[in-house]
């Protein structure tokens, strides 16, 4: 007999829908914490991020027969009830809500995850290693600076790693159409990365 720990994603939901806690409790754990990454990326709070998730698994509770898995795969499922229910929330709040620049040293998004910070990391790492991670936080900083449509396919596939298709089913988008936004995205990205380096900004900041 197989054991719950071995079943798909598909399987997982299959046990749920028939009353199988246990089932629901894994696939939780399997799920939660990308569907909570993309939120706290395109929300840029923590508390929001967290509020979508519930909603997320919560919508799944409730209606898990809306997933076709002929449109693709449960994940991609979920970040799109993931990315309805934050269109919803912007909508009532009629305003975008940009990534903090201050995110990392709140531990909203964190090199380390959910809940660790740059301060306490500082003391775990040496030169090298502390480079790579401020730099790890600019590209994620310069992420939330990106328009939505172009935010949502670098988390989806850069962050996330969903293949194109996985993402253009959460997205509910052609897959030319997710290559192409995300081709943009990128080069967004390396032109507001290469500003952050320049010259002429190493100076101004080294005046202040």
């Amino acid at each position: 007999m197989t054991k719950v720990t071995e079943l798909t994603d598909d399987g997982l939901l299959g046990r749920m829908m028939a009353g199988d806690q246990e089932a629901f409790a894994l696939l939780y754990r399997r799920r939660q914490p990308a569907i909570y990454r993309f939120a706290l990326h395109m929300s840029g709070s923590a508390a929001a991020a967290e509020d979508v998730t519930q909603e997320v698994f919560m919508a799944l509770i409730r209606g898990a027969k809306r997933f076709d898995p002929a449109r693709g795969t449960l994940s991609a499922f979920l970040f799109g009830v993931a990315r309805n229910h934050l269109r919803k929330r912007w909508e009532q709040e009629r305003r975008f809500a940009p990534l903090a620049e201050d995110a990392d040293e709140r531990g909203d998004i964190a090199p380390g995850g959910p809940g660790a910070s740059g301060v306490a990391l500082r003391g775990r790492v040496g030169t090298d290693e502390l480079s790579r991670l401020e730099t790890v936080s600019q590209v994620r900083r310069a992420i939330g600076t990106l328009p939505e449509n172009y935010r949502e396919v670098v988390v989806l596939c850069d962050l996330a790693e969903l293949s194109y298709e996985e993402a253009a089913s959460a997205l509910g988008a052609p897959i030319g159409t997710v290559r192409s936004r995300l081709h943009r995205a990128r080069a967004m990205l390396l032109e507001k990365l290469r500003g952050t380096h320049a010259p002429g900004r190493r100076a101004s900041m080294a005046n202040r």
